[in-house]
Protein backbone atom coordinates (compact mmCIF):
# COMPACT_ATOMS: atom_id res chain seq x y z
CA UNK A 1 0.00 0.00 0.00
CA UNK A 2 1.16 3.36 -0.83
CA UNK A 3 -0.36 6.84 0.90
CA UNK A 4 0.65 9.87 0.10
CA UNK A 5 0.97 12.79 2.20
CA UNK A 6 0.42 15.74 -1.02
CA UNK A 7 2.67 18.90 -0.20
CA UNK A 8 0.06 21.23 0.00
CA UNK A 9 -1.32 19.32 3.05
CA UNK A 10 1.61 19.63 5.33
CA UNK A 11 1.73 22.21 8.11
CA UNK A 12 3.18 25.81 6.34
CA UNK A 13 4.15 28.13 8.45
CA UNK A 14 5.87 31.78 7.01
CA UNK A 15 7.81 33.60 9.96
CA UNK A 16 9.46 35.95 7.45
CA UNK A 17 13.50 34.93 8.46
CA UNK A 18 11.78 30.88 7.63
CA UNK A 19 9.54 29.77 5.54
CA UNK A 20 8.58 25.85 7.18
CA UNK A 21 6.48 23.10 5.75
CA UNK A 22 5.73 20.36 8.06
CA UNK A 23 5.38 16.59 6.71
CA UNK A 24 4.57 15.59 10.34
CA UNK A 25 3.83 16.93 13.83
CA UNK A 26 5.84 20.10 14.82
CA UNK A 27 6.30 23.07 17.42
CA UNK A 28 2.83 24.28 16.55
CA UNK A 29 1.47 21.94 13.94
CA UNK A 30 -0.58 19.29 15.10
CA UNK A 31 -2.44 16.63 13.06
CA UNK A 32 -2.81 13.18 14.95
CA UNK A 33 -2.89 11.81 11.67
CA UNK A 34 0.52 12.46 11.00
CA UNK A 35 2.84 12.13 14.10
CA UNK A 36 5.35 10.57 11.80
CA UNK A 37 6.20 7.06 10.42
CA UNK A 38 7.90 4.00 11.96
CA UNK A 39 10.96 5.67 13.90
CA UNK A 40 10.91 8.89 11.08
CA UNK A 41 9.62 11.58 13.17
CA UNK A 42 10.04 14.84 11.63
CA UNK A 43 10.56 15.75 7.72
CA UNK A 44 10.09 19.78 7.80
CA UNK A 45 11.34 21.75 4.43
CA UNK A 46 13.31 24.71 5.56
CA UNK A 47 14.20 27.79 3.70
CA UNK A 48 15.89 30.35 6.21
CA UNK A 49 16.54 34.13 5.07
CA UNK A 50 20.14 35.17 4.48
CA UNK A 51 21.55 36.50 7.87
CA UNK A 52 19.37 34.03 9.76
CA UNK A 53 18.86 30.79 11.54
CA UNK A 54 18.07 28.52 14.32
CA UNK A 55 20.35 29.79 17.55
CA UNK A 56 21.59 27.82 20.00
CA UNK A 57 18.79 25.57 21.32
CA UNK A 58 19.43 22.26 22.99
CA UNK A 59 17.77 18.31 21.83
CA UNK A 60 18.36 15.00 23.31
CA UNK A 61 17.83 11.69 22.47
CA UNK A 62 16.73 12.50 18.98
CA UNK A 63 18.95 11.09 15.41
CA UNK A 64 19.05 14.73 13.76
CA UNK A 65 19.83 14.51 9.91
CA UNK A 66 20.51 17.80 7.94
CA UNK A 67 20.44 17.51 4.14
CA UNK A 68 20.79 20.32 2.40
CA UNK A 69 19.40 21.50 -1.09
CA UNK A 70 20.58 24.78 -1.88
CA UNK A 71 22.51 26.95 -0.03
CA UNK A 72 24.87 26.74 2.59
CA UNK A 73 24.13 25.64 6.08
CA UNK A 74 26.21 26.91 8.96
CA UNK A 75 26.52 24.23 12.18
CA UNK A 76 28.14 24.68 15.70
CA UNK A 77 28.04 22.80 18.57
CA UNK A 78 28.88 22.34 22.23
CA UNK A 79 30.95 19.25 21.40
CA UNK A 80 33.20 21.53 19.25
CA UNK A 81 32.06 20.72 16.09
CA UNK A 82 31.89 23.68 13.52
CA UNK A 83 31.25 23.72 9.45
CA UNK A 84 29.36 24.60 6.42
CA UNK A 85 26.96 21.94 5.17
CA UNK A 86 26.25 22.58 1.37
CA UNK A 87 24.08 20.49 -1.33
CA UNK A 88 25.20 16.87 -1.64
CA UNK A 89 26.21 16.96 1.88
CA UNK A 90 24.65 14.93 4.84
CA UNK A 91 25.45 15.81 8.52
CA UNK A 92 23.89 13.77 11.36
CA UNK A 93 23.97 14.51 14.99
CA UNK A 94 23.08 12.14 17.90
CA UNK A 95 21.57 14.22 20.46
CA UNK A 96 21.64 11.49 23.01
CA UNK A 97 22.23 12.86 26.82
CA UNK A 98 21.98 16.14 25.49
CA UNK A 99 23.57 18.54 23.33
CA UNK A 100 23.65 22.51 22.14
CA UNK A 101 23.74 23.28 18.93
CA UNK A 102 22.73 26.28 16.23
CA UNK A 103 22.00 25.96 12.59
CA UNK A 104 22.23 29.32 10.45
CA UNK A 105 22.44 30.48 7.32
CA UNK A 106 26.31 30.35 6.15
CA UNK A 107 25.35 33.25 3.51
CA UNK A 108 24.56 36.97 4.47
CA UNK A 109 23.55 37.22 0.36
CA UNK A 110 21.25 34.30 -0.17
CA UNK A 111 18.81 31.74 1.41
CA UNK A 112 19.29 28.24 2.22
CA UNK A 113 16.91 25.50 1.49
CA UNK A 114 17.30 21.93 3.45
CA UNK A 115 15.37 18.91 4.68
CA UNK A 116 15.50 18.21 8.48
CA UNK A 117 14.77 15.10 9.04
CA UNK A 118 14.26 13.78 12.88
CA UNK A 119 14.65 9.81 13.92
CA UNK A 120 13.59 7.90 16.73
CA UNK A 121 16.57 6.70 18.17
CA UNK A 122 16.67 2.81 18.86
CA UNK A 123 19.09 3.32 22.48
CA UNK A 124 18.65 6.38 24.39
CA UNK A 125 21.90 7.99 26.84
CA UNK A 126 24.22 7.36 24.13
CA UNK A 127 27.11 9.92 24.28
CA UNK A 128 26.23 12.76 21.38
CA UNK A 129 28.46 12.62 18.47
CA UNK A 130 28.34 14.13 14.86
CA UNK A 131 29.14 13.17 11.82
CA UNK A 132 29.18 14.91 8.25
CA UNK A 133 29.74 13.54 4.80
CA UNK A 134 30.02 14.32 0.61
CA UNK A 135 28.22 12.35 -1.73
CA UNK A 136 28.99 13.75 -5.36
CA UNK A 137 26.22 14.34 -7.49
CA UNK A 138 27.40 11.52 -9.87
CA UNK A 139 27.59 8.73 -7.77
CA UNK A 140 23.24 9.49 -6.47
CA UNK A 141 22.70 10.13 -10.66
CA UNK A 142 20.58 7.11 -11.31
CA UNK A 143 20.60 5.14 -8.25
CA UNK A 144 19.96 5.12 -4.95
CA UNK A 145 22.79 5.98 -2.93
CA UNK A 146 22.62 5.13 0.70
CA UNK A 147 23.42 7.83 2.27
CA UNK A 148 23.17 6.80 6.56
CA UNK A 149 22.36 3.15 8.55
CA UNK A 150 23.10 1.87 11.71
CA UNK A 151 26.57 0.63 10.34
CA UNK A 152 29.20 3.36 8.95
CA UNK A 153 30.44 1.19 5.83
CA UNK A 154 30.96 2.84 2.56
CA UNK A 155 31.16 6.36 3.58
CA UNK A 156 28.00 6.86 5.07
CA UNK A 157 27.02 8.29 8.17
CA UNK A 158 26.08 6.44 11.28
CA UNK A 159 22.50 6.07 12.38
CA UNK A 160 21.82 4.89 15.61
CA UNK A 161 18.59 3.44 14.48
CA UNK A 162 17.74 0.37 12.40
CA UNK A 163 16.67 2.93 9.12
CA UNK A 164 19.03 3.66 6.05
CA UNK A 165 18.17 6.91 3.59
CA UNK A 166 18.91 6.75 0.44
CA UNK A 167 19.75 9.82 -2.05
CA UNK A 168 18.75 9.63 -5.80
CA UNK A 169 19.41 12.27 -8.65
CA UNK A 170 16.58 10.95 -11.66
CA UNK A 171 17.09 12.94 -15.27
CA UNK A 172 14.24 12.35 -17.23
CA UNK A 173 13.14 8.89 -17.77
CA UNK A 174 15.39 7.33 -15.56
CA UNK A 175 14.32 4.59 -12.96
CA UNK A 176 15.64 3.06 -10.07
CA UNK A 177 14.10 0.54 -7.95
CA UNK A 178 14.01 -0.88 -4.55
CA UNK A 179 13.34 -3.99 -2.51
CA UNK A 180 12.10 -4.17 1.00
CA UNK A 181 12.94 -6.97 2.72
CA UNK A 182 10.60 -9.19 5.29
CA UNK A 183 8.74 -6.75 7.98
CA UNK A 184 10.06 -3.64 5.97
CA UNK A 185 8.52 -0.06 5.21
CA UNK A 186 9.50 2.83 3.45
CA UNK A 187 9.33 6.52 3.25
CA UNK A 188 9.78 8.43 -0.01
CA UNK A 189 10.23 12.23 0.40
CA UNK A 190 10.39 13.94 -3.30
CA UNK A 191 13.08 17.24 -2.98
CA UNK A 192 12.81 18.57 -6.37
CA UNK A 193 11.18 17.69 -9.66
CA UNK A 194 8.73 15.14 -10.26
CA UNK A 195 8.71 11.15 -10.30
CA UNK A 196 6.15 8.18 -10.89
CA UNK A 197 6.11 6.05 -7.20
CA UNK A 198 4.76 3.01 -8.75
CA UNK A 199 3.32 4.64 -11.68
CA UNK A 200 1.91 7.18 -9.14
CA UNK A 201 2.65 10.74 -9.93
CA UNK A 202 4.52 12.78 -7.07
CA UNK A 203 5.91 16.49 -7.20
CA UNK A 204 8.20 18.67 -5.01
CA UNK A 205 6.95 18.34 -0.93
CA UNK A 206 4.82 15.33 -1.76
CA UNK A 207 6.11 12.30 0.37
CA UNK A 208 4.81 8.78 0.54
CA UNK A 209 4.28 6.05 3.30
CA UNK A 210 4.89 2.73 1.79
CA UNK A 211 3.69 -0.79 3.63
CA UNK A 212 3.36 -4.31 2.51
CA UNK A 213 5.02 -3.35 -0.95
CA UNK A 214 8.08 -6.02 -2.09
CA UNK A 215 9.39 -3.34 -4.12
CA UNK A 216 9.15 0.35 -5.69
CA UNK A 217 10.00 1.68 -8.47
CA UNK A 218 10.72 5.67 -9.35
CA UNK A 219 10.75 6.83 -12.65
CA UNK A 220 12.03 10.25 -12.51
CA UNK A 221 11.55 13.99 -14.30
CA UNK A 222 13.99 15.87 -13.09
CA UNK A 223 13.64 15.31 -9.61
CA UNK A 224 15.91 14.59 -6.63
CA UNK A 225 14.21 11.91 -4.00
CA UNK A 226 14.92 10.70 -0.40
CA UNK A 227 14.03 6.73 0.22
CA UNK A 228 13.93 5.94 4.07
CA UNK A 229 14.21 1.99 4.66
CA UNK A 230 12.77 1.35 7.94
CA UNK A 231 11.59 -1.20 10.54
Amino acid sequence: MISVRKSDERGHFDHGWLNTYHTFSFADYYDPDFMGFRALRVINEDRVRAGSGFGTHGHRDMEIVSYVLEGALAHRDNMGNGGVIRPGEVQRMSAGTGVLHSEMNGSNDEPVHFLQIWIMPQQRGIAPSYEQKKFEDDDRRGVLRLVAAPDASDGIVKLNQDVRIYSSLLDKAASVTHEFGPDRYGWLQVARGEIELNGQKLVAGDGAAISNEPSVTLRGNGAEVLLFDLN
